[in-house]
């Protein structure tokens, strides 16, 4: 048994505790001291918080340390087993809890001053929103170069398309270690509108095999043609969220920053193809807890060997001429959230909760127009009380946060797909409708969605697409399969009920018709025919979708051509004479753009 060395704590009246010591107390003191020292180290690489008292995670952590501090003291003094050492271990225990309380109250405290019920009226000016705009006026007018060259497709048709470019990797003997990341940022890229993907690896196994040279590349998908390629890079990307240990992108920032508050990382290209992470820096800007926003970003240069990181403070991420490039430095939810601040703190708290005069509050998604050469997000604007209609549109640069609100009354967002979805062929065919782009024709704004057949395995494929007009949207709504198709229905209607349009149908080139290859996209080029006796026909499902390789008797070369374009292809049998639209294309596969059935044998 260890000595007793008795301590007469208590000073002056009532029961004195008595004090026990363990044997080597001041050694254990200190072996608790190191091992919360290597509990910290852990707890941080691991956990990555923001040495900041601006961040909840700081304040966990350092609750965590102070954990494992009294776990470390109550095992080495032994007061489990040995009740009598109690009275020791909370007198060590003093200190911890204080500091403990000192954090509980800081973080009250902190939360109550970045309350919206006390600040209000900081809440209500986080983002300057201009409001004397023209709809009609300001944003771009479609012409049938710029029609055909609209984004059709949204994250989900994106996900299917993205796999298909890493057949690209077989080649290049990377069979199945890489596999596409769920990111899909939306950007310009030389005036056209992409989503550019990273890979990761496939596995730890395949992180192990690989991770000397990294991912090889990322995927561009262009939005307005359906084309998906793959970029390879010469050095490989070294730091992303899919690495492990010290070249985890967030590690990787973290030790380089240990002091900023970080947002979502983006993977954005520049004008010549180099990838980057763009990296928000983030501050609470109300309080010590309330109004995020951006200061700065972090670019973290992916396909350098060793992920050289660059600070750049937000006015000149705005003013700069050589960032123009980046497009996104906002997050779009970080947006909505300053946006319904500003709708709803106008006239103070107290109007938010009981009047609720004017407060006006976003819809329930988002998506982006390009504007200029910068990526604007969008959504509609309603009134707190309203359930199906709209106010108008805000836009928000994600690069500068300017703010534009239109005045447009009109259909939500989500009522105008449940408009095209109830279209009668559409409703038919089980098409589910993207969630709708902004549009001007003929300055009325339009509501563009693409209509996408999901199937069982996940796969999405645009079938048709559909307009709507915004304010008379139970009125003018049409669908066609081709854009050239549902543009001159959409005319049609507009001019039917007195609204004249100077945009020519005809000319709007669908994806359909031009070349699979992104420096070619939006450009119409010749389209040719092949008619003759069907000699072979081979079936491959490629991302959840059927694909038909067609050989014409006396030619060596196979047709393909998907279920999604061609209902004529399901039907075919040997023998049957077709006639088949293709672009002009070398190779020993062509992609065919039509196949019609001429004669049946």
């Amino acid at each position: 048994m260890d000595p007793i060395k008795v301590d007469f704590s208590k000073k002056g009246g009532g029961k004195k505790e008595i004090v026990i010591p363990p044997e080597k107390a001041a050694l254990k003191i200190v072996i608790s001291i190191i091992g919360t020292i290597v509990a910290a180290v852990i707890a941080f690489y691991a956990m990555l918080p923001a040495i900041n008292f601006k961040s909840y995670d700081f304040y966990i952590y350092l609750g965590i340390i102070v954990i494992a501090y009294a776990v470390l003291s109550a095992v080495l003094t032994g007061v489990f087993s040995k009740p009598e050492y109690m009275p020791y271990f909370k007198r060590q225990m003093i200190v911890p809890v204080v500091l403990i309380a000192v954090l509980v109250v800081v973080m009250g405290i902190g939360y109550l001053v970045s309350s919206p019920f006390f600040r209000a009226e900081a809440y209500s000016n986080i983002i300057d929103v201009r409001t004397d705009s023209n709809f009609a006026e300001e944003i771009d007018q479609q012409d049938a170069e710029s029609f055909s060259n609209i984004p059709k497709l949204d994250e989900g048709v994106a996900a299917t398309l993205a796999p298909r470019a890493l057949g690209n990797l077989a080649e290049k003997g990377y069979v199945s270690q890489f596999s596409v990341y769920p990111l899909y940022t939306q950007i310009n890229y030389k005036g056209t509108p992409v989503r550019v993907v990273p890979l990761q690896y496939s596995n730890i196994i395949k992180w192990f095999t690989n991770r000397s040279e990294g991912l090889p590349g990322y995927i561009v998908i262009d939005m307005a043609n359906e084309v998906t390629t793959f970029q390879e890079l010469e050095n490989g990307i070294k730091y992303s969220p899919s690495e492990h240990f010290g070249r985890l992108l967030e590690r990787h920032l973290r030790m380089s920053y240990p002091t900023y508050l970080f947002g979502d990382a983006s993977f954005e290209i520049d004008d010549e193809g180099n990838p980057y992470w763009i990296c928000a820096r983030l501050d609470k800007t109300i309080g010590l807890f309330g109004g995020t926003d951006v200061v700065g970003i972090v670019i973290v240069d992916a396909d350098d060997e060793d992920g050289k990181t660059t600070y750049v403070p937000i006015d000149e991420v705005k003013n700069d001429p050589q960032y123009q490039w980046i497009d996104r430095v906002y997050d779009s939810d970080l947006l909505v959230e300053q946006y319904n601040y500003y709708g709803r703190y106008q006239k103070g708290f107290w109007n938010s909760i009981l009047g609720q005069e004017d407060v006006y509050v976003t819809t329930e998604d988002y998506s982006y127009i390009a504007q200029d050469d910068d990526v604007y997000m969008y959504t509609g604007v309603t009134s707190v009380t309203s359930d199906q209609s709209i106010t108008g549109f805000v836009l928000i640069n994600q690069r500068t946060k300017e703010s534009v609100y239109y005045s447009v009354p009109g259909a939500k967002e989500q009522s105008a797909q449940a408009s095209a979805e109830g279209l009668d062929e559409i409703k038919a065919a089980g098409y589910q409708s993207t969630f709708p782009l902004l549009l001007n024709i003929g300055g009325e704004p339009t509501y563009f969605m693409a209509l996408k057949d999901v199937r069982a395995d996940g796969s999405q494929i645009i079938q048709s697409y559909a307009l709507i007009n915004v304010k008379q949207y139970t009125k003018i709504k049409v669908y066609g399969k081709t854009l050239s198709d549902c543009l001159a229905k959409y005319i049609a209607q507009l001019e039917a009920n007195g609204i004249k349009v100077d945009i020519d149908a005809d000319e709007v080139v669908d994806p359909s018709t031009q070349d699979g290859n992104n420096e070619n996209a939006g450009t119409q080029v010749e389209v040719k025919t092949a008619t003759g006796k069907i000699e072979d026909i081979r079936t491959q499902v490629v991302a959840g979708e059927t694909c038909y390789y067609i050989k014409l008797a006396g030619s060596d070369i196979y047709y393909s051509i998907s279920a999604s374009k061609s209902e004529a292809a399901v039907i075919l049998n040997m023998n049957d004479t077709v006639t088949i639209k293709y672009v002009v294309k070398e190779g020993a596969i062509i992609p065919a753009n039509e196949i019609e059935k001429t004669v049946a044998d």
